[in-house]
């Protein structure tokens, strides 16, 4: 494939967008996000979530299962 027929890797991620990679409701994410579990970076009046924050989130419910386990 060259450079100008690759596929863009997703940056920012829409919350919608961030439930459906997680496998979560929508309004999960809402209340992770009000909740301060969930980062975003906002952009105007709009909130998106960077991969990077999706993946902190993932470590930290793993964390989670560990110590309650």
């Amino acid at each position: 494939m060259s450079p100008a027929t690759a596929p863009v890797e997703q940056l920012l991620y829409r919350p919608e967008e961030a439930a459906k990679a997680l496998r979560i409701g929508r309004s999960m994410v809402y209340e992770e996000i009000r909740l301060g579990r969930l980062q975003t970076v906002r952009i105007g009046r709009r909130r998106l979530v960077p991969p990077e924050y999706i993946a902190q989130y993932v470590e930290l419910l793993k964390r989670e299962a560990e110590t309650t386990a």
